[in-house]
């Protein structure tokens, strides 16, 4: 039971948990404030990537035999995705309201993320306070430049957001390329190996697959919400059945894209970013056009949303 309830609490901190959270809550109830979330979880992201790159550290099952890994991973182990995660995700939820019972709240689903990283053999302790802190670090500094950024961000012509947009992609994922490069004659250790195997895992050539997928995401995001910013958001209102409705729409339009998912950097990239544009401009203009959402009127669209819904 107890490695039971340290699996669900993991998958808290996981994509496969943030994403239908963010896709939900960009396309049926606030768009917004799920746009700002995905932009800090992708730069998240992608800086994770390249840090694990980086330190290229083992997990402890790797190394300790005594270690129970009680998940099949490959990626390097230093710092921890999970724990960074939950901090910048549950942290900058929390950040919207001054209500101390959310900030606890958050802060309990925070230490217990970490806490079943550890359990489950996947990062040792010294790897989830690195993921806590970095994670914390990424927060603070999106909260203090938000402010900043985005107001400027929106001052630029439309054709320069979207030249941005891929320039701070490439620039990140030029920067995981830099970090692979000592890794280029790097061998897998045979213990490591032989516990990974063990595990049931498959061990493979380092790539930056996983580094040009969070890249390519983040320039599709960044994208799709100037885009979607640029000719008017949608209104994510409606009746029940129009934002119901929403749902198997958009996701069918990501199935088709997904199709064509590969693991070439440049593959791995261009989809990504073809499936976040989807998401945050191709399908509400989708739902717009078929009526199950709205665009609000520019001139009735209250104070400080501009600025809250740009990407930051």
């Amino acid at each position: 039971m107890l490695t039971g309830f340290m699996q669900f609490m993991s998958y808290l901190g996981s994509a496969a948990f943030y994403v239908p959270l963010l896709l939900a809550l960009f396309w049926c109830v606030a768009p917004r404030l799920a746009a700002r979330a995905a932009v800090v979880l992708l730069f998240g992201a992608v800086v994770n990537t390249i840090l694990k790159l980086v330190f290229h550290a083992p997990r402890p099952y790797w190394t300790d035999p005594s270690v129970d890994g009680r998940q099949s991973l490959t990626s390097f182990g230093m710092p921890s995705g999970h724990s960074q995660n939950s901090v910048a995700g549950w942290g900058f939820f929390a950040a919207q309201t001054r209500r101390w019972i959310l900030w606890a709240g958050a802060a309990v689903v925070v230490f217990l993320i970490g806490l079943s990283r550890v359990y489950l053999g996947v990062h040792s302790i010294g790897q989830v306070l690195a993921g806590w802190g970095i994670g914390l670090a990424l927060l603070v500094a999106v909260l203090g430049l938000e402010p900043i950024v985005v107001p400027w961000w929106t001052r630029q012509h439309l054709a320069a957001q979207m030249a941005l947009s891929l320039g701070v992609s490439l620039l990140l994922l030029a920067a995981a390329w830099g970090a692979l490069q000592p890794l280029q004659d790097w061998q897998w250790p045979q213990a490591w190996s032989e516990a990974i195997q063990a595990a049931g895992g498959v061990i493979g050539p380092i790539t930056l697959t996983d580094s040009a997928q969070a890249s390519g995401a983040l320039c599709g995001t960044l994208m799709g919400l100037s885009l979607c910013a640029a000719r008017g958001w949608f209104d994510p209102g409606g009746k029940a059945w129009q934002r119901l409705a929403r749902l198997p729409v958009g996701l069918a339009g990501t199935a088709v894209i997904a199709f064509f998912q590969g693991t070439s950097v440049v593959q791995a990239f261009v989809v990504q970013a073809l499936l976040a544009l989807w998401v945050t401009a191709g399908a509400p203009e989708v739902f717009v056009r078929l009526g199950l959402s709205a665009r609000p009127t520019p001139g009735l669209t209250r104070a400080g949303d501009e600025r809250a819904g740009q990407p930051q």
